[in-house]
């Protein structure tokens, strides 16, 4: 990141192994890193050093203050929580006042509390833009490429992803010759089976067609982030799908070697796209 002299950061986590990856890069790249897990969804084998509620940022803010850290970064996934989380404290007050006003769809929301908490005296970063070796650079990633007839369908993927991204529906789609899924409330995985569920009976089993994770374009990639691992490979392979198309550098991609040698494993091709 440029102009950073002090190079102290908070590193708010929730689920999954993607706060792990984040932390680690960071600190391989000279940052400090004080890592606040979001209770009842971090990792325990994260060991944060400190641990809060969603609704009690006043406690997180008053530490980082005292330890000198303006800068904030938020990773990992945050699922349904405890009521009992949400109830916010007279710091955190505010924010979600912020938001409440704001409930035209997920990205305004998202945007709300990032002005909510800056208001405060923090800035947020994109944990992407601090971490560049988490993501991919353009071009194909595998040894299987796309063919011509693919490239259509890419194209076509990427258009239909920033129509519906536009209106803040979701952003990630399954196509072939038709939209076969949009991704709703349910998440990627459970999308991807209901193309299983859809193709099934289908003539022939040659694979076809892709999935797209694109950035919607007013999504706020500072609280707001994309990722894709190894069972997002072996679910496309299972779909029949001929492979993944994501942003360049701004999604997030668990255990690349992992992720890339699956794919050369069941022929998919992997492609970032723009940046």
């Amino acid at each position: 990141m440029k102009n950073v002299s002090d190079k102290k950061i908070a590193l708010f986590a929730g689920a999954l192994r993607l706060p792990f990856l984040v932390r680690d890069s960071l600190r391989a790249s000279g940052w400090e890193v004080f890592v606040v897990g979001l209770r009842g969804f971090y990792e325990p084998e994260l060991m944060p050093d400190m641990v809060v509620r969603l609704g009690g940022g006043g406690a997180a803010a008053r530490e980082c203050k005292r330890r000198g850290i303006k800068l904030l970064t938020f990773v990992g996934a945050i699922g349904h929580p405890d009521l009992s989380d949400v109830r916010p404290d007279l710091w955190s007050l505010s924010v979600f006042m912020k938001v409440l006003k704001n409930q035209k769809g997920y990205d305004s929301m998202a945007r709300a509390v990032i002005s909510g908490i800056e208001s405060k005296g923090f800035k947020i970063v994109g944990a992407q833009d601090l971490c560049p070796d988490l993501t991919f650079a353009p071009g194909v990633q595998t040894k299987t490429r796309p063919t011509t007839a693919d490239k259509k369908v890419i194209d076509r993927a990427i258009q239909v992803s920033k129509v519906i991204g536009a209106e803040d529906i979701g952003a990630s789609v399954v196509v072939d010759r038709q939209v076969l899924a949009i991704e709703a409330a349910e998440g990627t995985a459970n999308m991807l089976r209901r193309v299983v569920e859809i193709r099934k009976n289908r003539r022939g089993k040659k694979a076809s067609g892709v999935f797209a994770k694109m950035i919607k374009p007013k999504q706020d990639l500072r609280i707001d982030t994309t990722a894709i691992g190894v069972d997002t490979v072996r679910d496309v392979a299972a779909a029949g799908l001929r492979g993944i198309v994501v942003d360049a550098k701004e999604c997030f991609v668990i255990d690349r070697a992992a992720v890339i040698s699956a794919a050369d494993k069941a022929k998919i091709f992997i492609v970032a796209v723009g940046a």
